[in-house]
Protein backbone atom coordinates (compact mmCIF):
# COMPACT_ATOMS: atom_id res chain seq x y z
CA UNK A 1 0.00 0.00 0.00
CA UNK A 2 0.49 4.03 -0.55
CA UNK A 3 1.26 5.31 2.78
CA UNK A 4 -1.07 4.21 6.38
CA UNK A 5 -4.51 5.19 5.37
CA UNK A 6 -7.66 4.51 3.65
CA UNK A 7 -10.99 6.27 3.05
CA UNK A 8 -14.42 4.36 4.44
CA UNK A 9 -17.84 6.61 3.75
CA UNK A 10 -15.10 9.62 4.04
CA UNK A 11 -13.75 9.21 6.85
CA UNK A 12 -9.93 8.68 6.87
CA UNK A 13 -8.81 5.37 8.60
CA UNK A 14 -6.03 3.01 9.35
CA UNK A 15 -5.25 0.89 6.10
CA UNK A 16 -5.87 -2.25 7.95
CA UNK A 17 -9.27 -1.13 9.27
CA UNK A 18 -10.75 -1.16 5.75
CA UNK A 19 -12.34 -4.31 5.72
CA UNK A 20 -15.89 -5.59 5.25
CA UNK A 21 -17.99 -8.13 7.06
CA UNK A 22 -18.06 -11.56 5.52
CA UNK A 23 -21.47 -12.55 6.83
CA UNK A 24 -23.12 -9.37 4.51
CA UNK A 25 -25.42 -10.88 1.80
CA UNK A 26 -24.04 -8.51 -0.15
CA UNK A 27 -20.45 -9.22 0.75
CA UNK A 28 -21.22 -13.31 -0.15
CA UNK A 29 -22.62 -12.33 -3.57
CA UNK A 30 -20.07 -10.04 -4.65
CA UNK A 31 -22.29 -7.61 -4.96
CA UNK A 32 -19.93 -4.68 -5.55
CA UNK A 33 -18.50 -2.13 -8.68
CA UNK A 34 -14.85 -0.39 -8.64
CA UNK A 35 -13.33 1.70 -10.39
CA UNK A 36 -9.18 1.92 -10.08
CA UNK A 37 -7.29 5.60 -11.39
CA UNK A 38 -3.81 6.43 -11.30
CA UNK A 39 -2.51 9.49 -9.07
CA UNK A 40 -0.14 11.31 -10.99
CA UNK A 41 1.49 14.26 -9.04
CA UNK A 42 -1.04 14.31 -6.61
CA UNK A 43 -4.14 14.62 -9.06
CA UNK A 44 -6.17 11.85 -10.28
CA UNK A 45 -6.10 11.41 -13.71
CA UNK A 46 -9.45 11.49 -15.59
CA UNK A 47 -11.23 11.76 -12.43
CA UNK A 48 -14.69 12.61 -14.08
CA UNK A 49 -14.70 9.80 -16.38
CA UNK A 50 -14.18 7.31 -14.09
CA UNK A 51 -16.93 8.26 -11.35
CA UNK A 52 -19.04 8.22 -15.02
CA UNK A 53 -18.18 5.08 -15.02
CA UNK A 54 -18.90 3.89 -11.49
CA UNK A 55 -21.97 5.40 -11.54
CA UNK A 56 -23.01 3.58 -14.77
CA UNK A 57 -21.56 -0.09 -13.06
CA UNK A 58 -23.85 0.58 -10.21
CA UNK A 59 -27.14 1.43 -12.15
CA UNK A 60 -26.43 -1.03 -14.49
CA UNK A 61 -26.66 -4.04 -11.52
CA UNK A 62 -29.57 -2.28 -9.78
CA UNK A 63 -27.01 -0.66 -7.10
CA UNK A 64 -28.36 1.86 -5.38
CA UNK A 65 -25.24 4.53 -4.70
CA UNK A 66 -25.29 6.61 -1.71
CA UNK A 67 -22.24 8.86 -2.73
CA UNK A 68 -21.60 11.21 -5.10
CA UNK A 69 -18.48 12.45 -7.75
CA UNK A 70 -17.87 15.83 -5.67
CA UNK A 71 -17.84 13.58 -2.04
CA UNK A 72 -15.34 11.02 -3.72
CA UNK A 73 -13.23 13.71 -5.10
CA UNK A 74 -13.06 15.22 -1.44
CA UNK A 75 -12.07 11.94 -0.09
CA UNK A 76 -9.10 11.33 -2.38
CA UNK A 77 -7.35 14.56 -1.94
CA UNK A 78 -8.03 13.78 1.80
CA UNK A 79 -6.21 10.55 1.11
CA UNK A 80 -3.98 12.66 -1.03
CA UNK A 81 -2.68 14.78 1.94
CA UNK A 82 -2.67 12.59 4.60
CA UNK A 83 -0.01 10.09 3.26
CA UNK A 84 1.67 12.51 0.92
CA UNK A 85 0.85 10.80 -2.65
CA UNK A 86 2.83 11.73 -5.32
CA UNK A 87 1.79 9.07 -7.73
CA UNK A 88 -0.64 6.22 -6.68
CA UNK A 89 -3.21 3.70 -8.07
CA UNK A 90 -6.10 4.40 -6.21
CA UNK A 91 -9.16 1.83 -6.29
CA UNK A 92 -12.49 3.35 -4.93
CA UNK A 93 -14.58 0.15 -3.82
CA UNK A 94 -18.64 0.42 -3.43
CA UNK A 95 -20.34 -2.49 -1.57
CA UNK A 96 -23.64 -2.92 -1.77
CA UNK A 97 -24.08 0.83 -2.22
CA UNK A 98 -23.92 2.04 1.26
CA UNK A 99 -19.97 1.17 1.80
CA UNK A 100 -17.25 3.18 -0.37
CA UNK A 101 -13.48 2.28 0.36
CA UNK A 102 -10.84 4.45 -0.80
CA UNK A 103 -7.33 2.90 -1.10
CA UNK A 104 -3.72 3.73 -2.48
CA UNK A 105 -1.23 1.41 -4.24
CA UNK A 106 2.05 1.67 -5.50
CA UNK A 107 1.30 3.09 -9.04
CA UNK A 108 1.64 0.06 -11.58
CA UNK A 109 4.66 0.03 -13.81
CA UNK A 110 5.46 -2.04 -16.39
CA UNK A 111 9.37 -2.80 -17.87
CA UNK A 112 10.19 -0.95 -21.39
CA UNK A 113 10.89 -4.35 -22.74
CA UNK A 114 6.87 -4.84 -22.83
CA UNK A 115 6.65 -2.03 -25.24
CA UNK A 116 9.56 -2.66 -27.14
CA UNK A 117 9.47 -6.24 -27.80
CA UNK A 118 5.64 -6.78 -27.37
CA UNK A 119 3.77 -9.39 -24.44
CA UNK A 120 2.51 -12.79 -24.80
CA UNK A 121 -0.85 -13.07 -24.35
CA UNK A 122 -3.11 -16.93 -24.75
CA UNK A 123 -6.77 -17.01 -25.46
CA UNK A 124 -9.48 -18.89 -22.70
CA UNK A 125 -12.70 -19.27 -24.08
CA UNK A 126 -15.47 -17.44 -21.58
CA UNK A 127 -17.47 -14.32 -21.47
CA UNK A 128 -18.23 -11.95 -18.79
CA UNK A 129 -21.17 -11.62 -16.75
CA UNK A 130 -22.17 -7.98 -17.29
CA UNK A 131 -19.44 -6.92 -19.59
CA UNK A 132 -20.41 -3.72 -19.71
CA UNK A 133 -19.91 -2.70 -16.04
CA UNK A 134 -17.18 -3.14 -13.46
CA UNK A 135 -18.15 -5.29 -11.34
CA UNK A 136 -16.44 -6.97 -8.66
CA UNK A 137 -17.11 -10.89 -9.98
CA UNK A 138 -14.03 -11.91 -10.98
CA UNK A 139 -13.10 -15.38 -10.72
CA UNK A 140 -13.79 -16.19 -14.51
CA UNK A 141 -11.10 -13.17 -15.27
CA UNK A 142 -8.60 -14.53 -12.49
CA UNK A 143 -8.42 -18.36 -13.45
CA UNK A 144 -8.21 -17.28 -17.22
CA UNK A 145 -5.13 -14.67 -16.39
CA UNK A 146 -3.54 -17.71 -13.95
CA UNK A 147 -3.63 -20.09 -16.76
CA UNK A 148 -2.11 -17.42 -19.04
CA UNK A 149 0.53 -17.19 -16.49
CA UNK A 150 1.04 -20.66 -15.49
CA UNK A 151 2.31 -20.76 -19.66
CA UNK A 152 4.18 -17.63 -19.24
CA UNK A 153 2.28 -15.22 -20.61
CA UNK A 154 1.25 -11.29 -19.39
CA UNK A 155 -2.89 -11.32 -20.30
CA UNK A 156 -5.35 -13.62 -21.14
CA UNK A 157 -7.63 -12.82 -24.49
CA UNK A 158 -11.07 -13.65 -23.39
CA UNK A 159 -12.72 -15.74 -26.89
CA UNK A 160 -16.26 -16.25 -26.64
CA UNK A 161 -18.12 -19.29 -28.44
CA UNK A 162 -18.25 -17.74 -32.04
CA UNK A 163 -14.85 -17.53 -31.87
CA UNK A 164 -14.28 -13.67 -31.26
CA UNK A 165 -11.58 -12.05 -29.50
CA UNK A 166 -13.62 -9.70 -27.29
CA UNK A 167 -11.05 -8.50 -24.22
CA UNK A 168 -8.61 -9.22 -22.09
CA UNK A 169 -9.12 -10.02 -18.28
CA UNK A 170 -7.76 -6.33 -17.19
CA UNK A 171 -7.76 -4.91 -21.19
CA UNK A 172 -9.26 -3.64 -24.04
CA UNK A 173 -8.21 -5.98 -27.24
CA UNK A 174 -7.72 -4.46 -30.54
CA UNK A 175 -6.45 -5.38 -33.95
CA UNK A 176 -5.08 -3.29 -36.76
CA UNK A 177 -5.04 -3.91 -40.87
CA UNK A 178 -3.52 -1.00 -42.79
CA UNK A 179 -5.85 1.94 -41.73
CA UNK A 180 -8.75 0.09 -39.92
CA UNK A 181 -8.38 -0.59 -36.16
CA UNK A 182 -11.30 -3.45 -35.19
CA UNK A 183 -12.20 -4.02 -31.85
CA UNK A 184 -15.38 -5.12 -30.39
CA UNK A 185 -19.21 -3.39 -29.73
CA UNK A 186 -19.18 -1.59 -26.95
CA UNK A 187 -22.22 -3.79 -25.33
CA UNK A 188 -19.74 -6.98 -25.36
CA UNK A 189 -16.85 -5.46 -23.50
CA UNK A 190 -16.08 -2.82 -20.42
CA UNK A 191 -15.91 0.49 -21.76
CA UNK A 192 -12.51 1.07 -20.50
CA UNK A 193 -11.76 5.21 -19.57
CA UNK A 194 -8.34 4.60 -21.79
CA UNK A 195 -10.45 2.85 -24.64
CA UNK A 196 -12.69 5.61 -25.14
CA UNK A 197 -9.40 8.06 -25.76
CA UNK A 198 -7.34 5.53 -27.81
CA UNK A 199 -10.99 5.06 -29.92
CA UNK A 200 -10.83 9.05 -30.31
CA UNK A 201 -7.02 9.30 -30.98
CA UNK A 202 -7.29 6.51 -33.71
CA UNK A 203 -10.24 8.04 -35.43
CA UNK A 204 -8.15 11.75 -35.10
CA UNK A 205 -5.17 10.18 -37.03
CA UNK A 206 -7.42 8.73 -39.73
CA UNK A 207 -8.31 5.29 -38.97
CA UNK A 208 -11.85 3.57 -39.33
CA UNK A 209 -12.92 2.22 -36.43
CA UNK A 210 -14.38 -1.16 -37.46
CA UNK A 211 -16.18 -1.97 -34.45
CA UNK A 212 -16.31 -5.93 -34.80
CA UNK A 213 -14.15 -8.21 -32.88
CA UNK A 214 -11.45 -10.33 -34.52
CA UNK A 215 -11.52 -13.78 -35.14
CA UNK A 216 -9.08 -16.04 -33.67
CA UNK A 217 -8.63 -18.05 -36.83
CA UNK A 218 -8.21 -14.98 -38.98
CA UNK A 219 -5.79 -13.80 -36.23
CA UNK A 220 -3.91 -17.03 -37.40
CA UNK A 221 -4.14 -17.36 -40.89
CA UNK A 222 -2.34 -13.71 -40.38
CA UNK A 223 -4.68 -11.24 -41.53
CA UNK A 224 -3.91 -8.74 -38.77
CA UNK A 225 -0.61 -6.15 -38.68
CA UNK A 226 -0.95 -5.53 -35.04
CA UNK A 227 -2.38 -6.25 -31.87
CA UNK A 228 -2.55 -4.62 -28.54
CA UNK A 229 -3.82 -4.21 -25.53
CA UNK A 230 -5.30 -0.86 -22.79
CA UNK A 231 -5.80 -0.37 -19.70
CA UNK A 232 -5.52 2.83 -17.07
CA UNK A 233 -1.77 1.24 -15.96
CA UNK A 234 -0.78 0.29 -19.65
CA UNK A 235 -2.49 2.94 -21.64
CA UNK A 236 -1.55 0.85 -24.92
CA UNK A 237 0.71 -1.73 -24.75
CA UNK A 238 1.55 -4.20 -27.93
CA UNK A 239 0.77 -7.52 -28.07
CA UNK A 240 3.91 -9.56 -29.00
CA UNK A 241 1.70 -13.23 -29.41
CA UNK A 242 -1.46 -14.63 -29.10
CA UNK A 243 -1.28 -18.57 -28.82
CA UNK A 244 0.56 -19.92 -30.82
CA UNK A 245 0.91 -17.21 -33.20
CA UNK A 246 3.58 -14.04 -33.45
CA UNK A 247 3.26 -10.79 -35.08
CA UNK A 248 5.71 -9.49 -37.59
CA UNK A 249 5.61 -6.04 -36.50
CA UNK A 250 7.86 -3.17 -35.01
CA UNK A 251 5.03 -2.09 -33.56
CA UNK A 252 5.02 1.86 -34.50
CA UNK A 253 1.26 2.31 -34.65
CA UNK A 254 0.52 1.02 -31.22
CA UNK A 255 2.86 2.60 -29.62
CA UNK A 256 2.54 5.64 -31.54
CA UNK A 257 -0.97 5.48 -29.82
CA UNK A 258 0.54 4.37 -26.38
CA UNK A 259 2.70 8.12 -26.51
CA UNK A 260 -0.36 10.40 -27.42
CA UNK A 261 -2.66 8.82 -24.35
CA UNK A 262 0.13 9.84 -21.89
CA UNK A 263 0.42 13.09 -23.34
CA UNK A 264 -3.54 13.28 -22.64
CA UNK A 265 -3.05 12.21 -18.85
CA UNK A 266 -0.52 15.31 -18.52
CA UNK A 267 -3.05 17.81 -19.75
CA UNK A 268 -5.71 16.12 -17.86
Amino acid sequence: MVGTHAIKNGNLINTENAVVNIGRRDVQFSFSVYESLRIVEGRAVFFEDHMKRLESSAKGIKMKNSFCADEIDKWIKLLIKADDIDRATIRIYLVGGVDLFITASPILAYPDSYYENGVITYTYKGERLFPQFKTSNLLMSYIALEDSKAKGGFESILENRDGCLLEGTRSNFYALKGDELYTANDELVLSGVTRTRVLKIAKDKGYKIVFEAPKLLDIKKGLYDEAFISSTSMATMPIKSIDEYVFNSNFKQTMDLHILIRKLESKD
